[in-house]
């Protein structure tokens, strides 16, 4: 509809986590380097942040760093009971008919890991959505999966990933035993009007548009309605760039964002 008109090859600001467009603000840049280090130190790592801020993009760019000597298993749903979330890990790792019985399906589950490590593969568990695990006993089983290791290493590194929820529920006394094995941590922060500014750029650019196409006024009034939250800057970022084209205005101010200022609201 716009693309052409504003010369773009592709919608800059899609809903999908595409890593091309990730736009990496400092609190970004620090997420994804901790992520990686925890990576290769077999760590279990924990990233929280507020819905929209770019947690599953952040995972995806990791994904897209690690080399073949890591095998990526995400499980993007983890409402499983603790025996349903390992036959989930147990299929992941390659376990043709997981057991149902919870010894024999470790068993299966650390020949397969000490497979990987003598292949030289380190799986790397990637937990999205944490916040959702519906069973304390379900953490309790994430928590053991440290226990397969070798005297200088772990078997594999664990991520979760959830919203600032997950962060308050494992504050808890009774995850004291978890947090204790928690080697990394970081809460993502929204962007501020800056950021918005470059992310804004950045995207247009990575579209095959140009920077500027958002007057400061413009940018200041996506930053405001938007909170600094990625998603919803894309939100308003695509609805400024309908209404532009519809007014036939080359460049964007801050009264096409007035003008979408409600509907924005609306899905807020």
């Amino acid at each position: 509809m716009y693309e052409s008109f504003y010369g773009f090859r592709e919608r800059p600001f899609s809903k999908t986590p595409d890593p091309r467009f990730l736009y990496l603000s400092r609190s970004h840049r620090e997420a994804l380097a901790r992520l990686l280090f925890a990576v290769e130190e077999r760590d279990l790592a924990l990233l929280t942040g507020g819905i929209g801020c770019g947690k599953t993009t952040i995972s995806r760019a990791l994904m897209d760093q690690l080399d073949s000597s890591f095998k990526v298993i995400l499980l993007i749903n983890p409402r499983l009971t603790p025996l349903e979330f390992l036959r989930a890990l147990a299929r992941h790792l390659g376990v043709e008919e997981p057991s149902t019985f919870k010894t024999d399906l470790l068993e299966q589950i650390g020949e397969k890991l000490y497979l990987l490590y003598q292949q030289g593969v380190c799986p790397v568990l990637v937990i999205d959505e944490a916040q959702l695990v519906p069973h304390k006993e379900t953490f309790d089983e994430i928590r053991l999966l440290t226990n397969f290791q070798l005297d200088d290493r772990n078997l594999l590194s664990v991520i979760l990933m959830g919203q600032p929820e997950l962060r308050r529920r494992l504050s808890h006394p009774v995850y004291e035993p978890l947090r204790q094995r928690i080697g990394m941590q970081y809460e993502l922060q929204c962007l501020n009007r800056d950021e918005t500014e470059h992310y804004l750029d950045f995207r247009l650019q990575t579209a095959g548009g140009q920077a500027g196409l958002f007057s400061p006024a413009a940018v200041d009034r996506i930053h405001e309605l938007s909170q600094g939250v990625p998603r919803r800057i894309n939100h308003a970022a695509s609805l400024a760039l309908i209404e532009g084209f519809g007014r036939e205005a080359r460049q964007l101010d801050g009264s096409i964002l007035d003008a979408v200022a409600d509907e924005l609201r609306l899905f807020q």
